[in-house]
């Protein structure tokens, strides 16, 4: 057995979706562990560039099991939206795709309660997506959720609906002087998508055990990063589950005996989406030439991503908490053309040096940086197919990368498409 899960060790955003498409030939079946509609992963082949929100990336590949599991938080609404734009461009879902009759459901009340309780937090805003996913995982951990398995045991379904819907217009109308939700304009809106949704729901923890046990192999992939994780990240500016590889057994239902390789996901240097900490954030004329470059704009609300200097620091506690087997770097091309490079390793604050990732958001929002700086390369890299094709100056900063970090890096990207990959 020989099964794999892939993490980002940043924000979010580091290429996840690439590097899974690419894995995905040396496996059998692609589980989705965690989040919901927040996150995207962007996968172009051929030139042609498709963004799932819900479904694996591996399914645009043919004859790959794809999973979404119980871990995940479902809008069905955005879930057909998803497969009807895949189908129509040719891939197919239908015969690939399960879903976890665990997971949870996400439901109108969820997504206007995620809007109006930003809206009032002012510059306390965490810069959610509005897509409901913490108001869900709320409902989950207070034990009022809805899963998708109970979509068809209609009398409880309408109860519990009926009951969240009453609670919900509650806080609407007297906590933000919101109009109330019609019950019966929801009931009947996801009756029909527990039709749509029937012949995908199975036990996917029954299924992806009976794979694993039989030798299949299982990629296990996660959304958002692991500086985003709702434990590990810089709370309360982050995700509502676990996007480490920690996650992926509770995710999914499996032992974490099953998981025997963690790839770790990391761009050549770091962005951020929405509010919180970012120490090495570059707020000046090459921060927003990096951000045009790099198309760094996101996926699902295409809000522009803040741009940073690598943080050697973080990605070492990332690594850390993921238990890191490999490291694969994205986005080398654009960081061609930069006539030097910085990379953190360490903060300062009030005087005192500080060497390892803070728990506390205040002491990492008031920290200075400490940088290392590495020569930068003036060849592009974008056709580099081979280690021994880049620049010196590009080797070098790679190896200080791995020596500051304490990572092994096995793959290279430095473009989107399939073909723009160095074995390193």
């Amino acid at each position: 057995m020989s099964n794999a899960c892939i993490v980002g060790l940043q924000w979010g955003d580091e290429g996840k979706g690439k590097i899974i498409d690419v894995l995905t030939e040396d496996f059998d079946t692609i589980v989705r562990y965690q989040g919901g509609a927040n996150a995207g992963h962007t996968v172009i082949v051929d030139g042609k560039k498709f963004v799932m929100h819900l479904i694996p990336s591996g399914i645009l590949h043919d004859n790959k099991r794809c999973i979404i599991g119980n871990g995940v938080v479902i809008d069905p609404e955005q879930l057909f939206n998803e497969i009807d734009e895949l189908e129509s461009a040719g891939v197919k879902v239908r015969d690939n795709l399960l879903i976890s009759d665990r997971a949870h459901l996400v439901f109108p009340y969820h997504k206007l309660i995620d809007k109006v309780s930003e809206e009032t937090k002012g510059k306390s805003k965490i810069g959610t997506t509005g897509r409901g996913i913490g108001p869900c995982y709320v409902d989950k951990m207070a034990r009022n959720g809805i899963r998708v398995g109970e979509l068809y045991y209609l009398d409880y379904f309408k109860e519990a609906l009926k009951r969240n819907v009453d609670e919900k217009n509650e806080i609407l109308v007297k906590l933000y002087n919101s109009k109330p939700l019609v019950y019966q304009d929801i009931e009947s809106q996801y009756l029909d998508f527990a039709e749509k949704i029937r012949p995908y729901v199975c036990d996917t923890a029954e299924l992806v055990n009976d794979l694993a046990n039989s030798g299949k192999r299982i990629l296990f992939e996660g959304a958002q990063g692991s500086l985003l994780d709702v434990d590990f990240g810089t709370y309360p500016f982050t995700t509502s589950s676990n996007a480490t590889a920690c996650g992926a057994p509770a995710g999914v239902g499996v032992p974490p005996r099953y998981i025997n390789t963690v790839f770790g996901i990391m761009k050549s240097y770091t962005t951020r989406v929405g509010s919180g900490p970012f120490p090495t954030e570059m707020d000046d004329v090459l921060g927003k030439e990096i951000q045009e470059k790099g198309g760094e704009y996101g996926a699902t609300t295409g809000r522009p991503r803040r741009c940073g200097w690598f943080d050697a620091v973080a990605i070492k506690y990332a690594a850390m908490i993921n238990g890191v087997d490999a490291a694969i770097i994205t986005k080398l091309d654009v960081l061609d053309g930069q006539r030097s490079i910085k990379v953190c390793t360490g903060y300062k604050h009030k005087g005192k040096i500080y060497s390892k990732f803070p728990a506390c958001i205040s002491l990492l929002e008031e920290s200075e940086p400490i940088y290392e700086e590495f020569a930068g390369w003036q060849e592009p890299t974008e056709n580099v197919s081979s280690k021994d094709g880049l620049p010196k100056a590009a080797i070098d900063y790679i190896s200080g990368i791995s020596r500051l970090t304490g990572l092994k890096i096995n793959l290279i990207s430095v473009g989107p498409s399939r073909k723009q990959i160095i074995k390193y």
